[in-house]
């Protein structure tokens, strides 16, 4: 079911690793043109635009865009207890864990009368994107909400596509994640259109402009956001989810295929990646992940994701290559079971999240690890970070001089200015210690 790579006895350069490790052929590019002409409808007719998209991609036109505060409400009183208990825990969870992320202003006293503050001021208003497609996302909910919350942003929308099956509405366990934590503001609306709506606004339906725009999405989804940056900030254009496992020969089979086959389950994009040192333990893994996608419910979208190109077993020939290959492939999650796990991870520079030991399951860190599950893919964790209360945050130097401070080193400016053939900038100092 899994292809093999066999990388034993080679010798090669991160960037000969980027081009053999598997990889899903997902090209956001590609979905650019019809992002952008999405985006473009819904500035140019609003509401009209939303409506009609909906009908164009999920086959029903909601009653309103705007979720009405009693049917978010109706789904909170109307939760599973039992699905409610889990969402307070990980609500409790990711909001200890993503309290920890935020910075403290600090001041650094350059010399006598000079100082420089560093603040960190939240974002006014975000707008956060819930998935709907082949599942349904609650966790996605907290996971955006939470953050965007301990940041201190004061004012939030979330969207997410309409359903048919609840007559053009968000799903109701969406909707009741939306008001456990207090968010009143949701609209039924996906795709590039919805990306559109949140970063110019839909006046007709009291829409503001927000300022950041989180979450993952199908293509079309990632490649708005890719469009938008600039009139807003992105997390990062998530695309289909992908996890590696670097494992050795003390690592239990069983566990390994499991996380495997857990990530293949998202969609027949899902990139599920092992690299070990070990023949033996590849070949049980790949009996167990035969074993185990076979019996599972969505076996025929697990069998495509595993047989894909973007999944496969490579073989190294030590831990250390395994490490390079990682960082070379840039997982959005790594699983690392190997006799200690921590010696390999030393050797980790690129991971959107890290996984230590068999019982650290990538599904943890997808519900109840009070870790982040929105993160980078398509090896974007080489130069960027899963979601945070750092999303929603935007830093600022506030500088303090005196006279006398100023005086120290108004030479300086003044020979730089001169330098840079920007004298105006010069005499903007010398102008303040002019003789009356």
């Amino acid at each position: 079911m899994m292809r093999t790579v066999d990388l034993r006895g080679t010798s090669l350069s991160r960037s000969e690793l980027e081009g053999i490790v598997p990889r899903a052929t997902y090209d956001v590019a590609v979905a650019a043109e019809a992002a952008g002409a999405l985006i473009q409808e819904v500035r140019d007719r609003g509401e009209a635009a939303l409506l009609e998209q909906a009908e164009r991609f999920d086959r029903v036109r909601p009653a309103a865009l705007r979720v009405p505060a009693a049917d978010i409400a109706a789904a909170v009183a109307t939760l599973d207890p039992a699905v409610r208990d889990a969402l307070d825990e990980m609500i409790a969870r990711v909001r200890s864990a993503s309290a920890a992320q935020l910075p403290q202003p600090r001041s650094t006293r350059i010399g006598d009368g000079a100082q420089v503050d560093q603040r960190w001021l939240p974002v006014a208003r975000a707008g956060l994107y819930v998935p709907g497609g082949k599942a349904v996302y609650p966790s996605s909910v907290v996971m955006s909400v939470v953050p965007a919350q301990v940041a201190g942003v004061a004012s939030v929308a979330l969207v997410s596509p309409p359903q048919r099956e609840f007559g053009g509405g968000v799903h109701p366990t969406i909707l009741a994640a939306a008001g456990l934590l207090g968010v009143d503001e949701v609209y039924a609306m996906g795709g590039a259109g919805a990306v559109g709506a949140l970063a110019y606004g839909v006046p007709s339906i009291g829409l503001e402009p927000v300022q950041v725009i989180t979450g993952p999405g199908n293509v079309f989804v990632a490649a708005a956001k890719r469009l938008v940056r600039g009139q807003v900030g992105i997390d990062s254009e998530a695309g289909p989810t992908e996890i590696l496992v670097i494992a050795d020969d003390s690592a239990i089979p069983a566990y390994v295929a499991a996380d495997l086959v857990s990530q293949a389950e998202h969609d027949e994009l899902a990139a599920a990646v092992l690299v070990t040192d070990s023949e033996s333990l590849a070949e049980m893994v790949a009996a167990e992940v035969e074993r185990m996608a076979g019996i599972t419910s969505h076996a025929d979208r697990i069998a495509v994701s595993l047989a894909g190109a973007q999944s496969g077993i490579v073989l190294v020939d030590d831990l250390s290559t395994a490490a390079a290959v990682s960082n070379a492939y840039g997982p959005e999650h790594l699983s690392i079971q190997t006799t200690d796990p921590d010696a390999v991870l030393a050797s980790i520079d690129n991971a959107g999240a890290v996984f230590l030991g068999g019982h650290s399951p990538v599904s943890l860190g997808d519900y109840l690890a009070g870790s982040n599950h929105v993160l980078p893919t398509g090896g974007q964790s080489r130069f960027s970070s899963g979601l945070g209360a750092h999303t929603f945050l935007r830093p600022q130097q506030v500088i303090r001089y005196t006279e006398s401070a100023l005086a120290e080193v108004a030479d300086r400016i003044v020979a730089v200015a001169n330098a840079e053939d920007l004298p105006a900038h010069g005499e903007a100092i010398t102008e303040r210690f002019r003789s009356a």
